[in-house]
């Protein structure tokens, strides 16, 4: 590697770090878990794609790859335990004497990717900034509308009630939805998927939860006419 490479090595590494981890960006110092891996990869898979860097301490600090047995573990978590398997793209960076490994994911909108949970049972997963969480039913309930050919939807009175709330306050999440109409969790989360893929709705998720608000381009006039 001549030293122009070695700079330019360094420069995009410690540009990727020096952002920290975020929505598209995780660092692992020690892989131990290909199922914990994989959960990484459904939730930057389901979300807008990422990379994951494999020998980067939280704090950013490089400290290399320990063993090639971590390489085979992350390789494992994408053939394995990614339902369906994805394929990643992989890159080694030489980093003073140290090696980085850059997993690149990158986002699909034709499926959603499952990872098996800490008790084995297959979820999908979604990044909110820095963490991977589990994805609330109604927004794997939107993924799959989103996959699908179409919605047919017909208002009914839990739809009024629900623009009319909408219309004077700027949020609802699904428990509070149930109680203002007296449906079910069930029935919330069909309302609420089908009119987020209409875009009618819109929504927001974080680590406390999913709120949904109305669409910028809905006309809420327009409906009460």
């Amino acid at each position: 590697m001549t030293n122009k490479e070695i700079i330019n090595v360094e420069i995009y590494l410690t540009g990727l770090i020096s952002k920290g981890e975020d929505l598209h960006t995780d660092f692992k110092f020690e892989i131990s878990d290909s199922k914990k891996i994989a959960r990484t990869f459904s939730a930057f898979a389901n979300t807008d794609g990422g990379r994951l860097l494999v020998g980067v301490k939280d704090n950013g600090k490089i400290a290399g790859i320990r063993s090639e047995e971590e390489v085979f573990m992350v390789q494992g978590a994408a053939s394995m335990y990614v339902k369906p398997k994805i394929k990643p793209e992989y890159k080694f960076w030489l980093y003073q004497k140290m090696q980085v490994l850059e997993v690149t994911i990158p986002k699909t909108k034709s499926t959603i990717y499952y990872a098996p949970d800490e008790a084995g049972k297959w979820k999908a997963y979604v990044r909110v900034k820095d963490e991977n969480l589990l994805a609330p039913p109604v927004l794997e309930k939107i993924w799959k509308k989103q996959h699908s050919k179409g919605i047919l939807l017909k208002y009914s009175v839990a739809e009024s009630q629900l623009l009319s709330f909408l219309s004077e306050r700027p949020e609802i999440n699904v428990r509070d939805y149930t109680r203002l109409s007296l449906i079910s969790d069930q029935e919330a989360i069909e309302i609420l998927s089908d009119l987020t893929v209409l875009k009618v709705l819109t929504f927001k998720i974080e680590s406390k939860g999913l709120t949904f608000r109305l669409h910028p381009a809905f006309v809420i006039e327009d409906y009460f006419k």
